[in-house]
């Protein structure tokens, strides 16, 4: 059988014995398959999430920045006489 097909006898032999162990079950994938299009959502969501995340802190900093200065009133600031 081996020889009729293009594939090596150790593949062959792994699947032989994957086969007599678990029946069809043992043939199948060990991993789950991700949609395409799923995988390119989870994408975007991700890369969306980050631009939120760094949006925040720049609001975040400016804030703390806005409580540390000084409002100063229109026209400069004050003289005393």
């Amino acid at each position: 059988m081996a020889r009729a097909t293009p594939l090596s006898p150790s593949l062959l032999r792994k699947w032989r014995l994957k086969y007599l162990s678990k029946g069809k079950e043992g043939l199948k994938d060990s991993y789950a398959r991700v949609d395409p299009q799923l995988r390119t959502l989870e994408e975007e969501n991700e890369r969306l999430k980050r631009i939120v995340a760094k949006q925040a802190l720049e609001i975040e900093i400016k804030s703390e920045l806005l409580k540390k200065t000084p409002i100063q009133p229109p026209g400069g600031p004050a003289r005393r006489s």
